[in-house]
């Protein structure tokens, strides 16, 4: 990322607004981009683009290569002869609040499955050429996607560790011959593929028209039931039966008793060294062709992970294992010609951590929800931040800054807001978007929540929830001239605005 001054606002796609039940890629992202340009944001941040994983988290998605298809935009789809007006009909009505992903997810299927149905029986010829190219040129990675895909929905969507032993081993006869009788279900998977890269690439093309970069979103680790573990299994720590050996997660510290157990298969870091990091080479090479620069989640797992055993209830009985490190970022910067990242340093983190992060030149985070503890002061508050950050109000992980405020701050933390900022904390979400804006951090970025003032059931996750995650969306008022116009002054005001100043 360049160190020019600039503003962001955090907002996943699926919650922009959409008359189909859940924000995509059509008209209303494209609008989106150009509201941002008129307020002079630079950084649109989103979530990860993948397929969701359990409770519709796409940090636990059943793929890190391939793109999420409820994505795909039913507008555009209609534009380019894939679906009819008939077809949009039957779409049932849906919340425009939130996302009811109960009968967003089947009816977004059926949709694709119609204008696949459409593009089998007589493709449109520019298509049919560019489904072929887009299939040579994502070779890599595309192929594997299908077979998982299509073999996870013809048993049901169990985890591909409970599929019969032939196919969940890769036997390459029974693999041939199961793709063989269903080519056709490969293909609708390899179809919506094309359809999400499709949509994304011309949404990013729109963007940077207008000035606006993409921040994406890599998880360090990846799910167990994912197309790469299944695909790639001597990568990860796994036994004969392919099944985890240790896991991730994070030790017990002053928010959990029981520390965090994440659950996700840990890498196989030696059999990474000796093919010289060509897979995270790989990730991150796609990551960035898809987003202009990325946010690394979890960065200090890359220096050291907490590995607890599998079969452990709790993260207690785990023990500290060294990551990769610089070794890994010296192989992919030369690879990518550079290290477009945010790093995730947020938490308890050691020195050593820090240290990388310098030495790289990658900007870390801040979060001012966190930066108000007045015994001791927080590391976060606004007169310690350097240059090499991000600073956010709160992430998707955080409540919303009103929630925040009503809800889990302190009263001694109230009272150092209200003297640091000089507030009265009647508009504090206001308050702490112009006191990011106001850092010396070279990058300020802001949930839309907070600059729509909401409350914390608009939060779009809360950690250690299973369910109810991920829904949140904005209406059309959470759009307007007046929304956009104080945030433009705001990011005019502290030298925010590209070109200016």
């Amino acid at each position: 990322m360049d160190s020019e001054r600039s503003a962001g606002v955090l907002l996943h796609p699926t919650c922009l607004p959409s008359p189909f039940g859940i924000g995509d890629l059509g008209p209303a992202s494209h609008a989106w981009v150009d509201w941002l340009a008129g307020a002079g944001v630079r950084w649109w941040q989103v979530l990860p683009l993948n397929p969701p994983g359990p409770g519709h988290s796409p940090y636990s998605a059943a793929s890190t290569f391939a793109g999420n298809p409820l994505l795909v935009s039913p507008a555009l789809l209609l534009e380019d002869g894939l679906v009819s007006e008939d077809d949009l009909a039957v779409i049932p009505g849906l919340p425009s609040e939130w996302v009811d992903w109960s009968r967003v997810v089947p009816a977004r299927e059926s949709l694709l499955r119609a204008a696949w149905e459409r593009f089998s029986e007589r493709p449109p010829d520019h298509l049919a050429d560019e489904l072929e190219s887009f299939a040579v040129t994502e070779a890599s990675w595309l192929e594997d996607w299908c077979r998982f895909d299509a073999l996870k929905r013809a048993h049901g969507g169990a985890p591909w560790p409970e599929w019969p032993e032939r196919l969940r081993l890769r036997d390459p006869a029974a693999l041939e011959a199961w793709a063989g009788a269903n080519c056709m279900e490969i293909g609708f998977s390899r179809f919506c593929q094309f359809l999400f890269f499709r949509q994304w690439r011309a949404l990013q093309r729109h963007a940077r028209e207008v000035g606006v970069r993409i921040l994406g979103d890599v998880p360090i680790f990846v799910a167990l039931d994912s197309a790469e573990v299944w695909a790639r299994p001597e990568l990860f720590l796994l036994d004969a039966e392919r099944r985890p050996t240790v896991v991730a997660g994070v030790p017990p510290d002053h928010f959990s008793e029981t520390g965090q157990l994440w659950g996700n298969p840990l890498y196989a870091w030696d059999r990474h060294r000796e093919e010289r990091f060509a897979w995270w080479i790989a990730r991150l090479h796609h990551a960035t062709r898809l987003c202009d620069a990325v946010r690394l989640d979890h960065f200090r797992g890359f220096v050291a992970h907490w590995e607890v055993p599998a079969g452990e209830k709790t993260a207690v009985n785990g023990r500290w294992v060294s990551g990769p490190g610089r070794e890994l970022f010296d192989a992919v910067g030369e690879a990518l010609g550079g290290l477009p990242f945010v790093a995730e340093d947020l938490g308890t983190i050691t020195e050593d951590v820090h240290e990388l992060r310098r030495e790289l030149g990658l900007p870390g985070m801040v979060v001012l929800h966190f930066a108000f503890s007045p015994e001791p002061r927080s590391t976060y508050i606004p007169y310690a931040h350097t240059r090499d950050l991000v600073v956010y109000t709160g992430t998707h992980d955080n409540n919303t800054t009103v929630g925040w405020w009503q809800e889990e701050a302190t009263e001694d933390e109230r009272d150092l807001v209200r003297r640091y900022l000089a507030t009265d904390g009647a508009e504090i979400h206001w308050d702490l978007v112009r006191a990011a804006m106001a850092s010396v951090a070279d990058r300020a970025i802001v949930p839309h929540q907070d600059l729509a003032g909401l409350g914390s059931d608009c939060r779009m996750n809360t950690p250690g929830k299973a369910e109810g995650n991920w829904g949140f969306r904005i209406t059309p008022w959470m759009l307007d001239a007046a929304l956009q116009a104080r945030l433009a002054e705001l990011v005019d005001t502290y030298g925010r605005w590209p070109g200016r100043g």
